[in-house]
């Protein structure tokens, strides 16, 4: 991943807090930081489809989030004073978790539908649409996995041997 041509030029990145079933990004955020890149959370809104990208001031910054229902850490709902990448100048590059994959780019989340909503809304940014890679195992690539018109394609999956 930090060998990835994308991954060198970008300069503000946003990635997920890996769960236990997940690759793990811990290293990569830490390599983020260690390159002077800015660095992006999700924070999920229950009960509806709306994420923030919010800014970690650095790898440790990471103890201090609020652990959710759902047993992920984000900055909580009163946590105003992090920078929201939309409200700035917008993301270089996604890295995106999922359940599923194909090699069309097509991605099966955790159904909520929040990283579609986000990257519709990263299209209206000034910026544009930031570059997205899946990070997957090679056990979640699939033939096919189940689209609608509102799922956007991310532009590249990594996994072990791809």
């Amino acid at each position: 991943v930090i060998a990835h041509p994308k991954y060198q030029e970008s300069k503000r990145i946003a990635i997920f807090l890996s769960m236990p079933d997940e690759v793990q990004t811990e290293e990569i955020i830490k390599d983020i930081f260690k390159q002077g890149k800015e660095c992006f959370i999700p924070r999920y809104k229950p009960q509806s489809n709306h994420m923030d990208m919010l800014k970690l001031s650095s790898a440790e910054d990471i103890s201090s989030l609020a652990l959710t229902s759902w047993n992920i850490l984000q900055p909580s709902d009163n946590d105003t004073a992090r920078e929201e990448a939309l409200a700035g100048g917008g993301l270089d590059l996604i890295f995106m978790p999922g359940l599923g994959f194909d090699k069309k780019g097509n991605r099966l989340g955790r159904g909520k539908g929040y990283y579609d909503t986000y990257l519709e809304r990263c299209m209206k940014h000034p910026h544009g649409k930031p570059y997205t890679i899946a990070l997957a195992f090679r056990e979640q690539i699939c033939e096919s996995v189940p689209v609608t018109e509102n799922d956007v394609p991310i532009d590249e999956i990594l996994y072990e041997d791809c």
